[in-house]
């Protein structure tokens, strides 16, 4: 009992200087406990580092397919298709005028020309036009909107605006195209978020697991260190480092993986794109991205140490 006033008394003189070097030998200790078991500490990093890839790994297949749809002219295109009756000056009039707006990237005019050699090419029905006598086709203005991700009101509002138009006899854009790609995107995007959080769980229960090993293990350290007069937070510091250094080895190897899957993944991609006449390449995670991940790791690994340190602390009163 007289140790454990002294002690005490002791804790209530505050030193910034002696309280960073007891941070800073449990900070550095609390590693060399991971390093005297390197293959339990090694699997299990493997795992929380799994963990934290898989819901990573979704978040930039994501962003990756919404770069790649931001390429794809025909993605969310509008043909405008204008009356017969209408001039070449109504026209440029009208080109003029959409692309004023700035919901509109830009603006294709194909005269009825075009689009009849065009036809003639592609269709292998180059001896039945010249039968005509007249090219039936009409003027087509072809419409990129700003916003490749538009949604599906937003381009039926904007194909209506465009039927208003006294030069304009029909707009049409692909709607069942876009808005199949928007439900992939929004699946993917939504199973990426729950994976995320079931994964976050997860990590949170291994390392809580391991940390509560670890307390079992220096049982006796622990109840000695109490009778001495060590207090709660003193015993549970090295347990939070310990956390720390598995959210933060974890997040590391998350990392790794997903830099050696875009690795293998380099090549297979970069040779369809080229069959495609893209320079389409798979960007890797920004550096929000990064910070964001390793700092969640962290996040996790401190909150499974604090929520196993404190179901068992109490448990362990010096008798």
């Amino acid at each position: 009992m007289k140790a454990r006033r002294q002690a005490q008394g002791f804790n209530k003189k505050f030193s910034p200087g002696i309280w960073l070097s007891r941070h800073a030998q449990v900070f550095f200790s609390s590693l060399g406990r991971l390093w005297q078991r390197p293959l339990g500490s090694l699997m299990t990093l493997l795992v929380l580092g799994i963990a934290i890839a898989l819901p990573l790994g979704l978040h930039l297949l994501v962003n990756n397919l919404q770069q790649l749809s931001a390429r794809w002219d025909s993605g969310a295109s509008v043909s405008v298709f204008i009356k017969a009756n209408t001039g070449a000056k109504a026209i440029e009039t009208l080109i003029d005028a959409l692309q004023a707006q700035d919901a509109i990237r830009d603006v294709q005019h194909i005269t009825p020309e075009q689009a009849l050699e065009e036809f003639r090419q592609q269709s292998g029905f180059s001896s039945a036009l010249e039968l005509l006598d007249d090219n039936p086709l009409p003027h087509v203005l072809q419409i990129h909107p700003r916003n490749t991700n538009i949604s599906s009101e937003q381009l039926q509002a904007f194909l209506k605006s465009l039927e208003n138009r006294p030069e304009v006899e029909l707009a049409l854009a692909d709607m069942q195209w876009v808005e199949r790609f928007q439900g992939i995107t929004r699946i993917i995007q939504r199973t990426a978020l729950v994976l995320a959080l079931l994964l976050s769980l997860a990590v949170l229960l291994i390392i809580g697991n391991t940390i509560r090993l670890e307390i079992q293990g220096r049982k006796d350290e622990i109840e000695i260190t109490k009778l001495v007069g060590g207090s709660n937070a003193f015993v549970r510091r090295p347990f939070l480092y310990e956390g720390f250094w598995y959210g933060l080895f974890s997040s590391l190897i998350a990392m790794g993986l997903i830099l050696l899957s875009g690795m293998a993944l380099h090549g297979p991609v970069s040779h369809l794109a080229s069959l495609y006449q893209s320079d389409f390449r798979l960007n890797g995670p920004a550096l929000t991205t990064i910070l964001g991940v390793i700092g969640s790791g962290v996040l996790l690994g401190v909150l499974g140490a604090w929520i196993a340190v404190s179901q068992h602390l109490d448990d362990m009163e010096p008798e």
